[in-house]
């Protein structure tokens, strides 16, 4: 450390001059190392050894196992769409290889533009970089279909970087979480890339894939000596389908979901689904380690529960439509609900922040993403719509918390 440490002293007077070279310094430096200067003596500080950055690497670092996961089974469904390599344990390298040289260029898009705009607004600003990216360049990603053309990405992090959160003033300034914000604005401005049946399985090659010769291969295992007319695609079994779980619910309810998927299946995630939601035990192990570490807030998490159990009690209760048939307790491992009942809705900066208060948005979270879930035709899925809809109420949830105590203490007073 004394060797990186000399090498940042020699870089400093070098860049201090430019604003953004030192802006860049100042994010690297603080990354890498704790401040020099610490509050001493008695008094009302707090001293504690963690700080913003590295409240966010261990979010980073909670998120690792459903990377992994995502990255393997970018790989699995690819294969098995091509007909190869159907069991989860056959050629479990070549699947991990796909599917991490599928999600690096997401991956690096995402850091590159999102960094990239925090750091110009550090500069323009004249303060030091900002930590909040390190957290949503990684959701980002795990939250996006495999086959997400990167273009598409690029715009939807910088109008999310740029309007939910720059906007308002940076990082802890923002009302909206920011990577559903990413979410939900390539849903409804390219809806047919973010939503659907069959849009959840990378089927082509990306250009680093060449590099490692892997169309070569999977041609050779399919005996082909070139492509066919229509690329990758083309390839594709006749009949098959890669609608998840909740589009095969919307149309047939649990019995469609069940004849082609088991519960066991749906649990470990071995589906088609967004990189980083399928995996429910990866998704329990960062749960774990955020409530152990107080970084996210288990009442939120509870109550969000409670919320969905609520509602879906009363859809099943009235049954009108074989999605609300679907048995209450199936939508807790379905879709996205437990990754965003972990990692987004407990957003320390956008939930609420009072003990009651969180309980209150938990709940209502989860009682109104199973209505946007069961009851919108046009999107079988409602916890990013619902989570983005409690963020805005937040403030008014903790204001009136805060109102009743007020009220509570000065009539003991009186």
């Amino acid at each position: 450390m004394k060797f990186l440490r000399n090498i940042f002293d020699n870089l400093e007077p070098k860049v201090k001059d430019n604003k953004f070279l030192h802006t860049v310094y100042d994010g690297f430096e603080t990354f890498f190392f704790t401040p020099k200067e610490v509050t001493t003596g008695p008094g009302v500080h707090i001293r504690d050894g963690i700080d913003l950055k590295r409240t966010m690497v261990l979010v980073v670092l909670a998120l690792q196992l459903c990377l992994l996961f995502g990255m393997w089974n970018i790989g699995h469904q690819h294969y098995n769409a091509l007909g190869l390599y159907p069991g989860v344990g056959d050629s479990i390298f070549t699947k991990f290889l796909y599917g991490a040289l599928q999600l690096l260029p997401i991956i690096i898009v995402a850091h590159v533009v999102g960094l990239g705009i925090e750091f110009f607004f550090a500069a323009k600003k004249g303060h030091a970089i900002e930590e909040g990216f390190l957290v949503s360049g990684m959701l980002i990603p795990l939250i996006m279909p495999p086959d997400i053309p990167l273009w598409m990405l690029a715009l939807a992090v910088a109008f999310a970087v740029i309007i939910a959160k720059e906007a308002f003033g940076g990082t802890g300034m923002n009302i909206l979480n920011i990577a559903l914000t990413a979410r939900v604005f390539l849903f409804f401005a390219y809806p047919t890339e973010i939503s659907g049946d069959n849009c959840w399985v990378a089927y082509d090659y990306n250009w680093l894939h060449s590099i490692f010769g892997m169309g070569d291969a999977t041609m050779n295992a399919l005996g082909l000596s070139s492509l066919p007319e229509g690329g990758w695609k083309s390839l594709v079994t006749d009949g098959f389908s890669g609608a998840t779980p909740l589009a095969l619910a919307a149309k047939g309810g649990w019995e469609a979901v069940t004849n082609q998927y088991t519960v066991s299946e749906m649990f470990w995630g071995f589906i088609p689904g967004s990189v980083g939601e399928m995996c429910k035990p990866a998704i329990i192990f960062g749960m774990i380690m955020l409530i152990v570490t107080r970084i996210a807030s288990w009442r939120i998490m509870i109550s969000m529960i409670l919320g969905a159990v609520a509602m879906g009690l009363i859809l099943n209760a009235v049954g009108a439509n074989p999605f609300m048939q679907v048995p209450f307790y199936q939508h807790l491992i379905m879709g996205s609900f437990m990754f965003a009942m972990v990692y987004m809705a407990t957003d320390p900066v956008t939930a609420a922040q009072t003990e009651t208060g969180k309980w209150i948005y938990g709940f209502m979270i989860g009682f109104i993403g199973m209505i946007v879930r069961v009851l919108n035709p046009a999107y079988p899925e409602g916890w990013m719509l619902a989570i983005l809809f409690l963020n805005v109420f937040a403030p008014t949830i903790d204001h009136y918390i805060y109102q009743r105590n007020i009220k509570r203490r000065l009539s003991r007073a009186a």
